[in-house]
């Protein structure tokens, strides 16, 4: 069995209490950044007016911005962490996926 490596940096350590810690309220705050991504992501689907839309694209940007820092930030103290990719798997979804580009029609 092919056990798989993480890929993480080493946890930097917040006091076990009750209380919510800087680890807590970061992975709150990126989960709301995530969930906001998600909604201005529908929002500018659905925005008919053209400056609405850009107002929409650039807080939409803004906050995909946020959530990036959020990421890096539980990344680097090691709060977040990655398992790497087969590479069998990488190059059978690369064939699948190739193969389903094959399949559009001539541009």
């Amino acid at each position: 069995m092919n056990q798989q490596q993480k890929v993480q940096n080493p946890e930097t350590q917040v006091p076990k209490t009750p209380q919510m810690s800087e680890r807590d309220f970061v992975n709150d705050v990126l989960a709301s950044e995530k969930y906001l991504t998600g909604a201005y992501s529908i929002a500018l689907n659905e925005a008919s007016n053209q400056g609405l839309y850009q107002d929409l694209a650039a807080i939409c940007k803004e906050t995909q911005d946020c959530q990036r820092t959020l990421y890096n930030l539980m990344f680097k103290n090691g709060w977040y962490s990655l398992e790497k990719a087969d590479q069998h798997k990488i190059q059978q979804a690369y064939q699948q996926y190739s193969g389903y580009l094959n399949q559009l029609p001539p541009q």
